[in-house]
């Protein structure tokens, strides 16, 4: 079969959707994260402090750790576009509740956010097992690391671009007096919400499920997948035939043991970074939220070349995932130690290291691999377990690193980092080892087609 300009378009709108309804979550996700010091400084007075945001945010984490096991199980069942489109437009309400809270501080303190941040984070689960099980029906295995690579900077580039975007926002009610409504948490939160909104209602228009629905044929899914030939269709199975042979593969769970260490490491940085650099680096709250921006968008720049070369080493990850974690590990060190107080240049700088180091391997554990280990039949299952399993560990990024913070101070939170990034090394090697015995076993991958073969 010939490809035709029209698939070739598809795939290209399809990416682009994907890659904007995913950027469009964040900016639902990251309100949080720019908000804090604002919402520190309203409520300090009442009780409102360090713990108490870690609190809201752990609560946030557990509730998406639940739903990533849970929608991964449905976006296999009943397809990915219900869940990215429904997930998305439940995240937009929950922004506009969080918006509202603040009336119910004398009814509720605290316990207003943590309830509407936590049923927030369980619609956002829906987003990113969504996102793969559209992409396992959309791209062809020669290319399964660059696209999700791509699709990978949906959420770093969405972050970065979320923090500049909101913090803007604040930056302008802090310099303009007319405008000065806007240095309000509840006026990030608003535009947070209606901005996804109308990426939203756009994407009802343009995203498909599948190239069934242009008219066209799916790729095949990577022949080494762990289902076997079952793994190239979609039709739904037991659930005992779909969990068995993920229970048994050591590969899988090195997958989930590295997602628990990295995961725990990039949440910290996502939700803490803003407050760090307000406090030890002393920036205004709108420049911690500008200078925030630099650990996704370094994230980006190295997640596409962490993609582009596996796909050239032939879904190799191992080869690139060990060293980088081993330069984790030194700028996690260098950041615990170096006396940042006052110090913003110095400070940014080490953010962008320990970005570049972490987020490069931190975008195949639930991309790329779960396409190599799930196929068509359980790539959003495979994505939402081990992504479950790296948020797990992410619960502890919120509470307890705002504990070590707040007690002993931001260079112990980021040596307690240091030591579970070890820990992420050890299983990281440990998926090396077995995934390349895999590509030793594996049927061979024929090349990309040219563009006078099928795709």
């Amino acid at each position: 079969m010939n490809p035709t300009p029209s698939l070739k378009r598809w795939q290209w709108i399809t990416a682009g959707s994907l890659f904007s309804g995913y950027a469009a979550y964040y900016i639902c996700r990251s309100n949080l994260s720019v908000a804090t010091p604002l919402l520190l400084a309203e409520y300090g007075d009442r009780g409102l402090d360090k713990e108490s945001m870690g609190l809201i945010a752990s609560a946030g984490v557990a509730t998406y750790a639940i739903g990533k096991v849970i929608n991964g199980l449905l976006a296999d069942r009943f397809g990915g576009r219900p869940l990215f489109l429904g997930g998305l437009f439940a995240s937009v309400l929950c922004t506009v509740a969080f918006a509202l809270s603040g009336n119910l501080w004398a009814l509720a303190g605290s316990g207003a956010f943590v309830a509407i941040w936590a049923v927030n984070r369980l619609f956002q689960s829906t987003g990113w097992v969504a996102l793969v099980n559209i992409a396992s029906r959309w791209f062809p295995v020669s290319r399964h690391a660059t696209v999700m690579a791509f699709l990978s900077c949906s959420f770093l580039v969405g972050d970065a671009l979320s923090r500049a975007y909101l913090g803007g926002v604040i930056r302008l009610g802090e310099t303009q007096p007319q405008l000065a409504r806007l240095n309000d948490w509840r006026a990030v939160f608003w535009v947070a919400a209606g901005t996804a909104v109308i990426v939203g209602l756009l994407l009802v228009r343009v995203l498909k499920p599948s190239p069934a629905h242009v008219g066209a044929s799916e790729p095949l899914a990577n022949p080494g997948n762990i289902y076997g030939e079952d793994g190239q269709h979609t039709a739904a199975v037991p659930l005992r035939q779909l969990l068995r042979p993920l229970a048994r593969s050591p590969l899988f769970w090195t997958v989930c043991l590295t997602n628990f260490g990295l995961t725990l490491i990039r949440e910290t940085f996502n939700f803490w970074s803003p407050t760090f650099l307000s406090e030890e680096a002393q920036l205004s709250p709108g420049q911690a939220a500008a200078a925030s921006l630099c650990f996704p968008l370094v994230g980006a720049v190295s997640a596409l070349l962490a993609g582009v070369l596996s796909d050239r080493l032939g879904g190799r990850h191992g080869r690139i995932m060990v060293p980088s974690i081993c330069g984790l590990i030194v700028a996690l060190l260098l950041l615990g130690t170096v006396d940042l107080n006052g110090r913003p240049v110095s400070a940014v700088l080490l953010l962008c290291l320990v970005s570049f180091f972490l987020l490069g391997p931190y975008s195949y554990l639930s991309g790329v691999m779960a396409l190599d280990i799930g196929g068509k039949q359980a790539s959003g299952t495979v994505s939402g377990i081990s992504d479950a399993a790296g948020y797990g560990g992410a619960i502890l990024s919120g509470y307890t690193i705002g504990v070590l913070a707040q007690r002993y101070g931001w260079g112990t939170a980021f040596l307690g980092l240091g030591a579970v990034a070890v820990l992420a090394l050890g299983a990281a090697i440990a998926y090396w080892r077995l995934n390349e015995t895999r590509l030793n076993q594996a049927v061979h991958i024929p090349p990309e087609p040219s563009p006078d073969q099928s795709p």
